[in-house]
């Protein structure tokens, strides 16, 4: 059996992403042969085949691309006719379902798509808002000939179900147990704290830097936590994706927030093993990947009540969305019982 991932960026600052790697490991393990098909790269798989197929440099010139990709029908329909050679096409996002569409219509291949979600319009800019309505539109469109539908949680597919009348099956992203766990290494973790100058309690963030994170509603309960316990560090780790945003927050951050960056998949554990607490404000989420990690290696999570949080938050607490008030409360009380 030959199958085709398709994602338009094979990246390890994607959660998406991290998606095809597993499902690669996982078909490749059956002893089918995987390749990735992605429109740019910078990580490469383990046990599958990777073909980059280009795309425009910058990071604007990039986003319309993407909206209109269909455009390029010279490389719509070499990707297209390369499907020919697998059994089954299995698309993560828009636009690369739009060869994984045409490839069913055109030669009956069995098309699976994977439903990841697309953040509420609402939370970003006007212009923003506009570019996502547009991408939503499109994505439903390319996906109405799948095969299968896969959700990756019941907030996802109650939403796909809602907008498009497609039902879907749940099937939930897993994390590595062996990295995140209860059990890890003690130097490490201590290591870690003193990197960051960590003596008191710390509160942990991991994800994109992005409005729709609500990083800045995280930054004003914290403000709250502060003034109860003021030896207290919030870490932040994740890439900055909007540049007026990421100014924004660093305005509103004093000096016990800390910016960590891009963290490295082999460091990440002790991130989590450092902090007290584990904490997002995020007003969407398909899944929360970081949530369950931070969970796995034994540490509470608060989180408000939004998207998926229902589904994976098992040990901590979920607070009314926008609640900043509520929120620093309730992460007082569980730093104090730490």
């Amino acid at each position: 059996m030959r199958t085709a991932l398709l994602t338009p960026t094979f990246s390890r600052f994607s959660g998406i992403d991290r998606l095809v790697e597993q499902k690669a490991e996982e078909l490749a393990a059956k002893g089918e042969k995987v390749t990735i098909y992605a429109l740019e790269a910078d990580m490469k798989p383990k046990n599958a085949e990777l073909k980059v197929l280009g795309m425009p440099k910058g990071a604007f010139t990039q986003r319309l691309y993407r909206l209109f990709f269909f455009l390029d029908t010279a490389k719509v329909n070499k990707c297209v006719k390369q499907m020919k050679e697998y059994d089954t096409i299995i698309s993560f996002f828009y636009p690369l379902n739009i060869i994984a569409s045409k490839a069913k219509q055109r030669y009956g291949k069995k098309y699976i798509y994977y439903n990841a979600g697309i953040a509420f319009p609402k939370l970003f800019s006007p212009t923003e808002r506009i570019y996502l309505k547009l991408f939503r539109i499109l994505t439903n469109r390319t996906i109405r000939n799948a095969d299968q539908i896969y959700s990756i949680s019941d907030f996802l597919r109650k939403e796909l179900k809602k907008e498009t009348g497609l039902d879907s099956k749940v099937e939930y992203v897993k994390i590595d147990h062996e990295r995140f766990n209860g059990i890890l290494n003690r130097k490490k973790i201590i290591e870690t704290r003193k990197k960051h100058g960590i003596t008191g309690k710390a509160i942990l963030y991991v994800g994109r830097i992005s409005p729709h994170k609500g990083i800045h509603l995280l930054l004003k309960a914290f403000n709250t936590i502060t003034k109860e316990l003021p030896d207290t560090k919030l870490i932040i780790v994740g890439k900055h994706t909007f540049g007026r945003y990421s100014q924004e927050l660093k305005r509103l951050s004093g000096p016990n927030v800390i910016y960590a960056g891009y963290v490295p998949d082999e460091e990440l554990p002790y991130y989590y093993g450092a902090c007290d607490l584990y904490a997002t404000c995020s007003l969407w989420e398909g899944f929360d990947i970081p949530a369950v990690e931070a969970q796995a290696c034994g540490k509470k999570a608060i989180a408000f009540d939004t998207g998926s949080h229902r589904e994976v938050i098992k040990n901590g607490v979920l607070i009314e969305p926008g609640n900043t008030e509520k929120f620093a409360e309730e992460a007082i009380k569980m730093l104090k019982t730490k």
